[in-house]
């Protein structure tokens, strides 16, 4: 939405000229989600990378990544993978090859996602004590056993894309949630990582993972009242066949929800195809459906798409991306939904007996600039429920809700150097009364070059 809808809207505007270039305290998470990575190799599939034959962690690492994402189900009847042993044996690769890891708790013996979440058949009719207790102990208990063979995560994700209720009956929607319900099973999952990082003295960060950046807000505001704050990183799938936002926008969300909930945020999932001819008889996930007009599905189109993307994220302060399944290639497997996968046309290999790595890699090393912190410190009138507005985090949200104590309003975010930032208080929600008072055209300049502190008082 452009900047001058907004103005009239928002008399009272302040701006700040940021300018200059400063690094990442610490290098982003770059990686890739390569949970078939084992069901692959077992198939036969061979991965070459510049000739070269190699197995996909290492493919990933020499590219410039540092995560490895492995998802892990309760107990599978219908497979053998995302098991304990078999995420032990991701690990122990990923290990090998210098990579970090994070661990992604379905809760379920299939797949959890943004419309199904199925509770394992384990724990089918526990009341929720026993299944708060259930999650408790199979999170406490998974950490155990990979740490007394020294495979402890680096990062725990207390379940995959939960949108609606998690642990449900399978096929059902899980909205609205029941929120007292979901947090006691989210909190359970939390305090037993928790309990898991004090135990080992390794650190765990701990991650919460809602599908589509638009999906995100209403979630992580209504998580926060019911009581589930003790986490470390929100974690959003983004992709264009599902996700209403275009890339400039789903960045602004990025920032907005870092700034709200003063947490990290990390695109845990995305994909693109880069062609859209399928590698085997099965109808590919990926169509024409999930393409954005810049962006051909060709190798060189897949590759600018997820530079973009990537810079997009660490732009608005993003903490780094992990590319969903570049290793789902075509194999003479056959799964459940048939031959080969669904899913070759969207991974970072090539067609062919040796599935060459394609350029869409160059998005793990790739150097990214980074965003200038900066932090808000308002005053208010005592008693104000005051709320935020800032260009740079609209969504097409408007204002967000941000916490006063004593009259003081203290707000962290993150812009690029050279921005025009414009930001306002307001005394409730939407583009009310405004609390800050504006120089006389309503706009404020300032060179920032480094970690910025920026102070006002409510006034008219």
């Amino acid at each position: 939405m452009s900047l001058h809808l907004f103005r009239p809207m928002v008399p009272a505007v302040l701006a700040i000229l940021l300018s200059s270039s400063s690094a990442l305290a610490e290098a982003p998470y770059l990686g890739a989600d390569l949970s078939f990575a084992n069901e692959m190799a077992d198939c036969g599939a061979v991965y070459t990378d510049d000739g070269q034959a190699a197995n996909p962690f290492q493919i990933l690492r020499r590219h410039g990544g540092n995560l490895v994402r492995i998802r892990l189900w309760n107990n599978p009847d219908w497979t053998r993978y995302s098991t304990l042993a078999d995420v032990k044996r991701s690990i122990r690769l990923a290990r090998e090859a210098g990579l970090q890891v994070l661990l992604d708790f379905h809760y379920s013996d299939d797949w959890a996602d943004g419309d199904n979440q199925p509770i394992p058949k384990a724990w089918e009719g526990l009341d929720q004590g026993r299944l708060v207790q259930a999650v408790h102990d199979f999170t406490r208990d998974t950490l155990a056993a990979l740490a007394a063979e020294g495979l402890t995560p680096d990062m725990v994700q207390v379940g995959n894309e939960t949108n609606g209720d998690i642990l449900r009956a399978p096929k059902t929607e899980g909205k609205p949630i029941r929120w007292a319900r979901n947090a006691a099973l989210a909190n359970a999952g939390i305090r037993a990582v928790r309990e898991a990082a004090a135990a080992t003295g390794h650190p765990i960060q701990i991650m919460l993972h809602v599908a589509q950046p638009e999906n995100l807000e209403a979630w992580f505001a209504d998580a926060e009242a019911a009581g589930v704050t003790d986490f470390d990183i929100i974690g959003l799938s983004y992709y264009r066949k599902w996700s209403r936002q275009p890339i400039t926008v789903m960045g602004r969300t990025v920032n907005r929800m870092a700034t709200r909930f003063d947490k990290h945020v990390l695109l845990v999932e995305t994909a693109y195809p880069w062609t859209l001819e399928p590698s085997s008889a099965s109808p590919s996930v990926l169509g024409d459906d999930s393409l954005d007009p810049a962006y051909p599905a060709t190798p060189a189109g897949q590759r600018a798409y997820l530079l973009d993307v990537t810079r997009t994220v660490i732009a608005n302060g993003g903490i780094g991306m992990v590319y969903w399944a570049p290793d789902w290639v075509a194999t003479k497997c056959r799964t459940r939904w048939g031959e080969g996968t669904t899913w070759g046309n969207a991974a970072l290999f090539g067609y062919g007996a040796q599935h060459a790595a394609l350029p869409g890699w160059d998005y793990v090393g790739a150097h990214y600039a980074a965003p200038v912190p900066v932090t808000f410190r308002l005053t208010v009138p005592a008693g104000t429920a005051p709320y935020f507005w800032a260009d740079f985090l609209d969504n097409g949200a408007g204002s967000f809700p941000v916490k006063a104590k004593d009259g003081q309003v203290e707000i962290h975010t993150t812009v690029m150097p050279g921005t025009t930032m414009r930001y306002q208080l307001f005394d409730g929600p939407g583009f009310g009364h405004p609390l800050l008072r504006a120089t006389k055209d309503g706009v404020v300049a300032r060179t920032v070059t480094t970690a910025t502190t920026l102070t006002a008082k409510a006034g008219r």
